[in-house]
């Protein structure tokens, strides 16, 4: 068992609240005051003043500032950030660059606990998630019946346009808690319904910049709610036909086997059901749609906004050439143009050392490519059929879809 050496501690990050020095225990306050120069936003600064040290006001970008952080290697340095810096905060990036054993940190409580202190929610079962420089439909899978949410905002509009998504989704009844400025004297709370956020005690025009949203989602029947399990209904897709359906889908999800933090191609991508599903599965799961017709790879994207994983990357673009200087892929999967000369051979070259493949087919000719590559490869092959309920008549009677045929290999 290796032993990391451990190197004296020159960077220290302080927590800080609105409360300002006030609030900083006398170790974080001996730290920051024995600092030769201290880093952090305007805001952070002015809370913790006054300082005798050389300050810096963070640039933007803010890794900008990163060399001249690093060169201070040895030197008495502390950066100041809000609350927790390493829930959501600047911690995890600065850990990147120095090691835990050359830093001292000094967290304040951060806003999720604020918060549930002041909601009386427990914070082990609410959804922490912050929509600083995020996109907002990130929230979409998180909006489920019961379910209890607090949410950093990028500013005082967010809170507005979180209640106008969930008006849009059917749950206008969800309760919307303004958290503003916690723990110093500028702290509000004010609370509405989504359907009544606007009027009354909340104006979405005087919401201080620095608040923590409350969300209890409200049990609506009705309402457009992602459901958690694989096989989403065929008609959450905009589509024109091409999409692999829901029970074939299902089927194509387990196959994959997807793991945390994997990387998925979805070659011939069509709807981006398969991609959209895989993400939908995991926070941590990431998904490229390679999709050569523009009409179909601008569909993709409005249905990953509208499920709530707009953070799929669409390539548009004809495969095997599209797949160029992608990122390496822990998954692929194939749902069309398996008889593209050179696709299956590209894909299987760019699959990473115990990644799955798994392509679907309907034809013939792409069946006779899966038949090629099992007596080649091995993995395994399976007939996929499935028939549903039709009139017929007065009566009912099995309407087969047309066969799907399906292989899945490993790369050893």
């Amino acid at each position: 068992m290796s032993v990391e050496s451990e190197s004296t501690p020159w960077l220290t990050i302080v927590g800080i609240g609105e409360d300002g020095r006030a609030g900083l225990s006398p170790a974080a306050a001996a730290a920051l005051d024995g600092a030769s120069r201290v880093y952090g936003g305007r805001r952070h600064l002015a809370l913790a003043a006054p300082l005798g040290a050389e300050t810096r006001v963070w640039p933007s970008p803010i890794a900008d500032a990163y060399p001249d952080l690093l060169a201070r290697r040895g030197t008495p340095t502390c950066i100041l950030a809000t609350g927790d810096p390493f829930h959501y905060g600047i911690g995890a990036e600065i850990a990147r660059l120095v090691p835990a054993g050359e830093m001292r940190v000094f967290p304040h409580a951060s806003a999720f606990s604020l918060a549930c202190a002041r909601l009386g929610w427990p914070l082990a079962e609410t959804a922490c998630l912050t929509l600083h420089g995020r996109s907002l439909p990130r929230l979409i899978p998180h909006l489920q019946p019961g379910g209890r949410l607090l949410v950093l905002s990028w500013d005082g509009s967010t809170p507005g346009r979180v209640a106008e998504l969930l008006r849009a989704r059917g749950l206008g009844a969800s309760r919307l808690t303004v958290l503003e400025a916690m723990g110093g004297p500028r702290e509000r709370r004010r609370s509405a319904t989504a359907d009544d956020f606007g009027r009354g005690d909340v104006d979405p025009g005087d919401i201080d910049p620095l608040n923590t949203l409350g969300i209890a989602v409200a049990d609506a029947p009705e309402a457009e709610i992602v459901p958690l399990s694989p096989g989403l209904e065929d008609a959450w897709f905009e589509n024109d036909g091409q999409l692999t359906k829901a029970d074939i889908r299902a089927v194509t999800l387990a196959a994959l086997r997807p793991r945390g933090g994997q990387v998925l191609w979805d070659v011939g991508a069509g709807a981006g059901s398969i991609s959209i599903e895989w993400m939908l599965r995991h926070p941590s799961l990431r998904a490229v749609a390679v999709e050569a017709n523009p009409g179909r790879a601008a569909r993709i994207a409005r249905n990953a906004e509208r499920l709530g994983v707009p953070d799929l990357r669409v390539v548009e673009g004809p495969a095997p050439q599209a797949l160029a200087g992608l990122p390496s892929p822990d998954a692929v999967f194939i749902g069309g143009g398996i008889t593209r000369p050179g696709l299956l051979d590209a894909a299987l070259t760019a699959l990473r050392p115990g990644g799955r493949l798994v392509a679907n087919v309907v034809t013939l000719e792409g069946e006779a490519v899966l038949l090629g590559a099992f007596a080649q490869r091995g993995g395994s092959l399976k007939r996929l059929g499935v028939a549903h309920a039709d009139p017929v008549g007065p009566l009912h009677g099995w309407r087969a879809a047309m066969p799907v045929t399906q292989w899945a290999w490993v790369k050893r």
